[in-house]
């Protein structure tokens, strides 16, 4: 088992170094990564084709409890179908949305009701990134949102920059709060069983009281920019929110299945109907009430994101079978010396510095085996672990300009329109509102669970 232990390390730390670079496109680094893992891992050293084939997960396809489950979770390895249907069934939904001007509406119609004042547009567009990001992923919140202040701010005679660093915090914070808001939290969920309802009473709690904090916090921090440099334009000149949306059936249909997603998300605990299902589900009505335009919809669905997840999923099942991930449970367990508040600590501030500087997907696939072995080696609720892991993710991956896709989208949008963000810029920003919301988590966690 050594050999295959040394060559799925390899493998994923290889991958973990082509991601951190950037110099290929991700989901070609993934998947190259994961077809080794099938041949020289799986293959070569371990000669144990059951592996491959339970490394794929197609079977899961056809378990009853992928699609239904009557409150059992089938913990499995490999290749998790449930979270990339989920994923794919939400991108859909999103591009139906954009492709109406929910998006679009929703920003002017909310400027408009604080009559495009800076300050208060500032903390509205903030609290608006954190409770859409709670239902609909981060990185598609800031795409839209970031596009949209980006012209409100040139509007105004203001720079963008402050809000979209802002905006991008919160749509991290608020991805945090739920199980669908940012992609770790799917995996945890989907991975380990855990219900919207779970996150949003547990994370949920941790990111609203982070925004109590954080929303001043941004405001003081940036408040000196958010005085107009230029005349900028009269309000009155400002595009009216119903010219947003080109489709009004379209809209309509769109908000009915938006309410329908969060509506089964929040009961599917007591539903029996598992994220693949919800996800399809959502998915097909969208392309069903889309008609013709439906063809248009999957062509813009984001592939190289699910190809992404699978690649990813096979490369960390070559560590979970050659036992390398108890490995490393034993190290934390070891640093720790099997103190509960350590071990929780090491979690939360290991997880968000590793992920402050890599990317948190891989990681929280990475360390969902590892929190499991703690817990049964432990005796420690894997509820805990599993909070801790999710703020951990989520919340460090703020701190720098690479630690969140959503980041990354966010300053390439602010530098397309003339703001380029500089690391310095960044980091100044976002790592003390890191910080802040990483104390309060911990805080939380341990007078809350321990």
């Amino acid at each position: 088992m050594v050999p295959a232990q040394i060559v799925a390390t390899v493998i994923f730390l290889v991958m973990f170094l082509l991601l951190v670079l950037e110099k290929f496109p991700r989901h070609w680094v993934t998947l190259t990564c994961g077809l080794a893992t099938l041949i020289l891992v799986f293959g070569l050293c371990m000669r144990d084709p059951g592996a491959m084939v339970d490394s794929l997960s197609f079977k899961s396809f056809i378990s009853p409890t992928f699609w239904y489950s009557s409150g059992q979770v089938e913990t499995t390895t490999g290749i998790n179908w449930e979270t990339i249907l989920f994923i794919a069934g939400m991108m859909v939904m999103v591009e139906g949305m954009a492709s109406s001007g929910f998006f679009r509406w929703l920003c002017i119609k909310l400027a408009r009701m604080v009559h495009f004042k800076p300050a208060p547009l500032f903390i509205l567009f903030m609290i608006l990134s954190a409770a859409l990001s709670m239902f609909i992923d981060s990185i598609t919140v800031i795409m839209f949102l970031a596009a949209v202040t980006a012209e409100l701010a040139r509007l105004l005679g203001l720079s963008p920059t402050p809000l979209i660093l802002a905006e991008i915090f919160c749509a991290n914070l608020g991805g945090s709060a739920t199980m669908c808001g940012d992609p770790p939290n799917i995996i945890i969920g989907a991975s380990l069983g855990y219900s919207f309802f779970d996150f949003i009473t547990n994370t949920g709690v941790i990111a609203l009281a982070a925004m109590v904090l954080v929303v001043p916090y941004f405001y003081f921090f940036f408040r000196k920019h958010l005085i107009p440099t230029g005349a900028g334009a009269d309000p009155s000149t400002f595009p009216d929110p119903k010219d947003a949306i080109t489709s009004k059936r379209g809209f309509l249909v769109s908000c009915v299945i938006f309410a329908a997603a969060v509506i089964l998300l929040v009961t599917h605990a007591q539903t029996g109907l598992t994220v693949a299902t919800i996800g399809l589900t959502i998915g097909l009505a969208t392309l069903l009430a889309a008609g013709k335009q439906a063809g248009m919809l999957l062509k813009k669905l984001d592939y190289a994101t699910l190809l992404f997840f699978i690649g990813l999923f096979v490369a960390v099942s070559g560590l979970e079978y050659t036992g390398t991930l108890e490995l490393l449970a034993q190290l934390i367990q070891f640093v720790s010396g099997g103190n509960v508040y350590i071990m929780v600590a090491i979690i939360i501030w290991g997880s968000a510095l590793a992920s402050a500087f890599i990317d948190n997907i891989p990681f929280a696939a990475t360390m969902i085996p590892v929190i499991r072995t703690l817990s049964l080696a432990q005796g420690v609720d894997l509820q805990t672990l599993a909070w801790a892991l999710s703020v951990g993710t989520d919340i460090g991956g703020s701190a720098t300009p690479i630690g969140a896709s959503a980041n990354v989208v966010g300053t390439s949008i602010a530098a397309k329109n003339g703001f380029p963000v500089t690391w310095g810029q960044y980091c100044k920003a976002q790592a003390p509102a890191t910080i802040l919301v990483l104390v309060v988590a911990t805080v939380i966690i341990f007078t809350r669970y321990l």
